[in-house]
């Protein structure tokens, strides 16, 4: 279903209230709405996944529930999950990079 008019965004709208209202003191995620998904609150947080997970534990998600992905070449980590909230359907995801893995070789000395 796509919003025709604002009041067809009222759950996510009423969750992001209410989010501001319960955790002032939570990391500012980039928020987004749509009107093809009025009823979905997407919270984003790039390059800081420390902000990610402050938000899932003060939301009480399990954290068996967050999804992860590798993208860009193995270099960006994604962590996402889906839960209910106040009558919206609530997505976080976090974006960090991946550490890079050093490849230590052992070098052998043949003798001549």
């Amino acid at each position: 279903m796509n919003a025709t008019i604002l009041g067809d965004m009222g759950a996510p709208l009423l969750a992001l209230r209410l989010l501001s209202v319960d955790y002032p003191h939570l990391p500012a995620p980039c928020v987004s709405l749509s009107t093809v998904y009025p009823e979905r609150l997407e919270l984003s947080f790039h390059n800081d996944l420390g902000a990610f997970e402050a938000w899932r534990e003060a939301l009480g998600i399990e954290p068996l529930n967050v999804a992860h992905h590798v993208h860009g070449d193995g270099r960006t980590c994604v962590l996402g999950v889906h839960v209910d909230y106040a009558g919206a359907e609530l997505h976080l995801t976090g974006f960090g990079t991946v550490p890079a893995v050093e490849e230590t070789r052992s070098r052998v000395e043949v003798p001549a």
